[in-house]
């Protein structure tokens, strides 16, 4: 969750070249990307200590067809703010009765566990985020609140804001100047998780269509589960 105030309309197309740049697309060093982004509980004006992952979604694309072969997609309960703000349904759109009836994250993480073991074998990934607030930050803390440890292959991730970046040497607050600057419709909603990495994968595709090629933003690391 990458949330942003104050972005209205401003049209960024203009950082980039949209017309005959299509169809150059790369071989890339990954089969995979994951693509992820969590949703938090969140308070207005105010930093949540600690703050819990209540969505967890996550896509499974083909780096060659850049299509979704399968996804992963859990509520979580939080246990510290187990009452969601009123600010935080509004932003995300995740009802009490949601995180109310989805298990803890040990749980949904153990879950994940078993999802990326069983689509992975044998193939090299990577995770794809809108910014490193997911794998740099939400994760780990969650992790060591939850008494679990960050998996080896979650330690490196595309920040796909850096990628945008590094191609129209502008930097984007957020989804939406990405997908403006793409010349990309906006799919579902804002700050619903499953929703961001369906744009966050849009976003992957039109860089990917005008020739760039992803590299870590942290760590050099090649995920592959053998």
């Amino acid at each position: 969750m990458n949330v942003i105030f104050g972005i209205g309309s401003k049209k960024v197309g203009s950082y980039l070249d949209i017309k005959g740049k299509m169809g150059q697309r790369k071989p890339q060093s990954y089969d995979y990307f994951i693509v992820l982004d969590f949703e938090a509980t969140c308070q207005k004006n105010i930093q949540l200590v600690p703050q819990e992952i209540i969505e967890f979604p996550a896509l499974k694309v083909n780096s060659t067809t850049y299509e979704v072969e399968t996804k992963f997609h859990q509520f979580v309960k939080p246990v510290v703010h187990p009452q969601l703000t009123d600010f935080c349904k509004e932003l995300t759109t995740i009802t009490q009765a949601e995180v109310d009836n989805a298990s803890e994250f040990s749980k949904v993480m153990g879950d994940f566990r078993a999802w990326i073991n069983s689509e992975m074998q044998g193939k090299s990934f990577i995770y794809v985020t809108c910014g490193d607030w997911d794998m740099e930050t939400m994760l780990p803390a969650q992790c060591r609140l939850s008494g679990e440890e960050v998996p080896d292959h979650c330690k490196s991730w595309v920040n796909i804001k850096k990628s945008y970046r590094n191609y129209t040497k502008h930097f984007a607050r957020g989804l939406i100047e990405m997908l403006e600057g793409l010349g990309i419709g906006h799919t579902g909603t804002l700050h619903r998780g499953l929703d961001d990495c369906i744009n966050i994968l849009n976003i992957l595709r039109g860089l990917a269509d005008r020739g760039v090629q992803f590299s870590p933003s942290n760590k050099c690391i090649q995920a592959r589960l053998s």
